[in-house]
């Protein structure tokens, strides 16, 4: 049955998705595999990738070292920073951000090791939350297919890219993501949605998407009244090599 798949999390999220019964839920009932987002070649690569940040951003990494950042207990964050980039460290779990956000415009780099080996979500697999809540996949979607509503540039288990727009591993991809914080109602439900729009290598990808709620691995998307929060990059438990970052800066809108 072909149903569009932000039509499909609406209705469920609306609870119309008695079809499921009482049956208990398993990451497979949030999946699909078609329509495939149409390949999109980009543009060629700028020397040093993506461009600088912009006077009246906050770096959040310029290469050098993560005191911009923590790990989820609040302690130092440890992955491994050299030559300019961070490589994730799967031994020390996901970091994130000192500061909270709200609304706000981010961009950051990421490139798949050359070598990477795997498939499907174990190739290069992390992500990056928004608020701490939110997921924007990242993923090596190279010639790798997966469920297209988890592949590189999704909103985790929502929706889609419109297109595929990655580059090969060893290049760096370039993710500039504009984002509206959610509000609430004193019930705690939203008054209104979060909206993000993601441009992945100067292609949009995501065009001022609603996100129905957190991006969850197994079920459906959930209300979670909150304010201002962090950026999160994950350390994924895929076993492929692990992605590195760079050049990561933060415009509050």
């Amino acid at each position: 049955m072909k149903i569009k798949n932000l039509s499909v999390l609406a209705m469920l999220v609306l609870g119309v998705g008695q079809a499921f019964g009482q049956a208990k839920m398993t990451h497979e009932m949030t999946e699909w595999y078609t329509p495939e987002p149409p390949v999109v070649t980009p543009g060629t690569d700028i020397k040093g990738g993506g461009f600088t940040a912009p006077s009246d951003a906050e770096v959040l990494f310029d290469g050098k070292d993560l005191s911009k950042w923590e790990n989820m207990k609040g302690g130092a964050a440890e992955w491994k920073v050299a030559k300019g980039v961070v490589t994730v460290d799967k031994s020390k779990g996901d970091i994130r951000t000192k500061n909270s956000y709200d609304s706000f415009q981010l961009h950051l780099e990421w490139c798949v090791p050359t070598d990477i080996q795997g498939s499907d979500q174990a190739r290069g697999n992390s992500g990056v939350f928004l608020q701490g809540k939110y997921e924007v996949q990242v993923l090596d979607n190279y010639n790798n297919k997966t469920y297209v509503n988890g592949q590189a540039g999704s909103i985790y288990k929502q929706t889609a890219p419109l297109v595929n727009a990655m580059r090969k591993p060893g290049e760096w991809n370039v993710y500039d993501i504009i984002y509206t914080a959610p509000t609430f109602k004193e019930d705690g439900t939203y008054r209104t949605r979060p909206q993000v729009t993601v441009i992945h290598n100067g292609v949009v990808v995501q065009n001022n998407t609603t996100i129905l709620g957190t991006t969850e691995f197994i079920g459906l998307p959930r209300t979670q009244k909150h304010g201002a929060g962090p950026i999160i990059l994950q350390s994924h438990g895929d076993p492929s090599k692990p992605i590195s970052f760079r050049n990561i800066w933060i415009r509050p809108l």
